[in-house]
């Protein structure tokens, strides 16, 4: 009996033991050692990629944000402010219904078939859309300028990026509503178009937090 004790106490504190051991492997030395590396090497991406504009965090360039005027009264969806660059739509999956104390972003694609007639209105309003707000006196931008990414949500619904070809189609409305010049907001798109990963991976791409943010310092030196 006295054996049959001892050998179930002895089990019972080697599995402690190990039970300890991997705790503090894997529960506090592994964790810190990954987070120190992590900081070390890449602390803006391990930090959340933030953006920072007149000394503060505004945003992240791995998510979209909306450049919006404010609601009217009675207005379910507001208006595009159109002195600013334009992200992809934003098409979330859902509303918060949870804490409506704050508005958020859920995220993910809409999950509707290339041949959805709902999908396909909304591509065909999207574009109408944007044919309206960029043509201005002396540029007017045809249906077939318009680049799928101006009408078309990503995957996650929060895409940070536009690609060149939908930044350069918005020039000429964003000089106007700035009192700036075509070839100075030109030039800005240019200086902001990243290349493909590594050379080779994904498309050029311009990310638009950072183009406005680079677009309100040009228009304060106007």
């Amino acid at each position: 009996m006295n054996n049959s004790v001892t050998n179930t106490a002895r089990l019972l504190w080697a599995g402690l033991r190990a039970l300890l051991v991997l705790t503090l492997v894997t529960g506090v030395i592994y964790p810190l050692v990954i987070t120190g590396i992590a900081q070390g090497l890449f602390s803006g991406k391990a930090n959340g990629s933030e953006i920072e504009a007149d000394g503060k965090v505004v945003g992240s360039s791995l998510i979209g944000q909306p450049y919006n005027l404010p609601l009217k009264k009675g207005q379910q969806t507001p208006d595009a402010d159109l002195k600013w660059f334009q992200g992809r739509p934003a098409d979330g999956l859902g509303t918060n219904s949870v804490n409506t104390q704050y508005k958020l972003v859920l995220s993910g694609a809409t999950n509707l078939s290339a041949d959805s007639k709902v999908l396909i209105k909304q591509v065909e309003d999207a574009k109408a859309a944007v044919v309206k707000d960029n043509s201005v006196p002396g540029y007017t931008v045809k249906p077939s300028e318009v680049p799928a990414d101006a009408v078309t949500s990503s995957g996650s619904g929060l895409d940070p990026d536009i690609s060149p070809q939908y930044a350069e189609l918005q020039v000429h409305r964003v000089a106007a509503e700035n009192g700036l010049s075509v070839a100075k907001v030109e030039r800005l798109v240019k200086d902001h178009t990243e290349g493909r990963t590594l050379g080779f991976m994904g498309e050029p791409r311009v990310n638009v937090l950072e183009l406005n943010i680079a677009l309100k310092d040009l228009v304060a030196k106007r």
